[in-house]
C-alpha cells in the first residue's frame, strides 16, 4: 500500500496498523475508511453474518433489497479496491503485548499483529427451543416488523409469547402490518385487565395452550391440545446473545442489555466512536447495540474507522515529537 511520509501505514510481515475482527457491515464500513485513509487494515471474516438467513436487506438508503451476502460481497471489494485485505477465518483470542499493541490468535493456529483492533462480530439469535423455528429462521419466523414488516403485510401473523411484557409490545407493534394478529399466549400466562383491554381495542385475539411446535409451508402453529392454528408468520422474542468470547483475555466482556425489565441481550460497553475501555480496543455495530440495523451498524463502523486513525494520528505525532526533542539533544 503506497504511504505518506512521516506514517507508519505500510504492512509489515503479519503486523498491521488495525485488524478489523468481522466482515459485516460494520466492520467493512470500518474498514473501508480505515484503508481510504492509507492504513494497513486486515479483515478477519467468519462468513456468518446474523442476516444470513434473511434474503434481503431493508431500510439501507440506496441499497433497499440488497441480498446480505452481495452487499458484503462488495464491500469486501471496496475495502480490497483500496489497498485492504479480507480474509476468510476466525478469531479465538486476542491478547496484549508489552508495547500496548495486540496479538489477534486465529482459530487455523495463525497469528497476526495490530496497533488497533476494531471488534465487529455482531450477535447471534437464541431461538425458542421448538420444533420447526429454526429452519424457518428469517422466512416465516421472524423478530423485526421493520425488517419484514412490509413483507407480510395483511397476511396472517402469530405472536409467541414467552415474555408476556414483550409479546404483547410485538403484538400492538405488528398490527400495523397486518388486522390478523394472534397472541399465543403459550408459556406466558395471561393478560391482565389493562393488557386485554388493549388487544380487544386493536382486535388482536389470544390463544390459550402451550405451543408445540411449527408445521407447514408457512408457520402452522401446533397447540400441546393438537389443534393447528395456520399463521403465515410467527413473532418470536429471540435474545440476542454478543460474539465476544475472543474480547474475554483482555478483561472485556458482554452486559445484560435491558427493555424495561426484561433482559433482551447482551452487548459489549463502548462510547460513542466505538472506543471500550482497553485503549486501542474499539468496537462497533451489533456487537455495540443490539437492535441496530445494518444502515446504522454501517454508520458506527464508519465512526470507530475515523476515530481508529485519528487515534493513530496522535500516537505518530507524538512519538514524532519525542524523536525531534532527542534528536535535538543529540545535536
Amino acid at each position: 500500500m503506497e504511504t505518506s511520509a512521516g506514517t507508519n501505514s505500510e504492512r509489515a510481515g503479519n503486523r498491521y496498523d488495525v485488524v478489523v475482527i468481522g466482515g459485516a457491515a460494520a466492520g467493512l464500513s470500518g474498514a473501508l475508511a480505515l484503508a481510504r485513509a492509507r492504513r494497513s487494515v486486515l479483515v478477519v471474516d467468519a462468513g456468518q453474518p446474523r442476516n444470513a438467513p434473511a434474503a434481503h436487506i431493508h431500510n439501507y438508503l440506496g441499497r433497499e433489497g440488497a441480498a446480505p451476502a452481495e452487499l458484503y460481497g462488495s464491500g469486501a471489494d471496496e475495502v480490497r479496491s483500496y489497498g485492504g485485505t479480507v480474509q476468510s477465518g476466525r478469531v479465538s483470542t486476542v491478547a496484549r503485548e508489552a508495547d500496548g499493541s495486540f496479538r489477534v490468535h486465529l482459530a487455523d493456529g495463525g497469528q497476526v499483529l495490530a496497533r488497533r483492533v476494531l471488534a465487529a462480530t455482531g450477535v447471534r439469535d437464541i431461538l425458542p427451543d421448538l420444533p420447526g423455528i429454526q429452519e424457518r429462521w428469517g422466512r416465516s419466523v421472524l423478530h423485526c416488523p421493520y425488517c419484514h414488516g412490509w413483507e407480510i403485510r395483511d397476511k396472517a401473523v402469530g405472536i409467541l409469547a414467552t415474555d408476556l411484557g414483550m409479546a404483547m409490545h410485538q403484538a400492538l407493534l405488528w398490527r400495523q402490518w397486518s388486522a390478523d394478529v394472534v397472541l399465543f399466549l403459550h408459556t406466558a400466562g395471561t393478560p391482565d385487565a389493562a393488557q386485554a383491554e388493549q388487544l380487544a381495542a386493536r382486535g388482536i385475539r389470544t390463544v390459550t395452550g402451550e405451543v408445540t411446535g411449527l408445521e407447514g409451508d408457512g408457520a402452522g402453529v401446533r397447540l400441546a391440545s393438537g389443534a393447528l392454528v395456520n399463521r403465515d408468520a410467527l413473532v418470536v422474542f429471540a435474545p440476542l446473545e454478543a460474539r465476544a468470547g475472543y474480547l474475554a483475555e483482555l478483561g472485556v466482556l458482554p452486559v445484560d442489555q435491558y427493555m424495561g425489565e426484561v433482559v433482551f441481550g447482551t452487548a459489549i460497553p463502548a462510547g460513542p466512536t466505538g472506543a471500550t475501555a482497553v485503549p486501542g480496543l474499539y468496537a462497533a455495530g451489533n456487537l455495540t447495540a443490539p437492535t441496530t440495523q445494518v444502515m446504522a451498524a454501517a454508520a458506527a463502523g464508519l465512526m470507530a474507522g475515523a476515530a481508529i486513525n485519528g487515534d493513530l494520528i496522535a500516537e505518530e505525532t507524538a512519538l514524532g515529537v519525542t524523536a525531534l526533542a532527542g534528536a535535538a539533544q543529540n545535536s
